[in-house]
């Protein structure tokens, strides 16, 4: 299951009941909201909205006109929901003085762009979502996704070849710094 999305369902208990019956077979957490509670949870990054309150309109709401409704096309509209969200999360993201798409692989600032590799936004992405120092191990691991170990020079190589390009076109010898236990993106 991915923690990361969670399906909100506001005031519609009778939904909630059904989804909760099976809920071991979901991909994303279910929880059953109603006005008291409702703010602090609408700061989740990956979340899908369906409300029993016809008037309410949230923003990433998913509609539903028709009932009644077959389960497995409900799953499959709440699973489409949560890939436009990371889309939509993905297109623009700041990185200090960067905006990074994930999406088409561009990375920008006030002095033009640059076009990144698969692997050049995996590596931005997984060092600008880690607070400490990122060591070549966990790199090969999360964004290789190998167990073993692999040569350390290709991550290396690679951890180099971005800091090369960005340096080249923004004159930044600091976006990837190494430390002692890792990378990390300083911003």
């Amino acid at each position: 299951m991915n923690t990361n999305q969670s399906l909100i369902i506001y005031k519609f208990p009778v939904l909630f009941n059904i989804l909760n019956e099976i809920k071991s077979y979901l991909n994303f957490n279910i929880e059953n909201l109603n006005d008291g509670n409702f703010d602090e949870n609408f700061l989740k990054k990956n979340l899908v909205i369906i409300s029993g309150e016809k008037k309410k309109n949230f923003q990433k709401q998913v509609k539903i006109d028709e009932f009644p409704i077959n389960i497995e096309k409900l799953i499959e509209i709440i699973n489409i929901q949560f890939l436009k969200n990371k889309f939509n999360q993905q297109n623009n993201v700041n990185i200090g003085k960067y905006s990074v798409n994930f999406n088409s692989r561009v990375m920008s600032d006030s002095k033009g762009k640059i076009a990144l590799t698969e692997k050049e936004v995996k590596i931005i992405s997984f060092l600008n979502s880690s607070i400490k120092p990122v060591t070549i191990e966990k790199l090969q691991t999360e964004v290789w996704g190998h167990k073993s170990k692999l040569d350390t020079h290709t991550v290396e190589t690679h951890v180099y070849r971005l800091r090369k390009k960005v340096e080249k076109k923004f004159k930044d010898t600091s976006f990837i710094v190494s430390r002692k236990n890792g990378y990390k993106i300083e911003i």
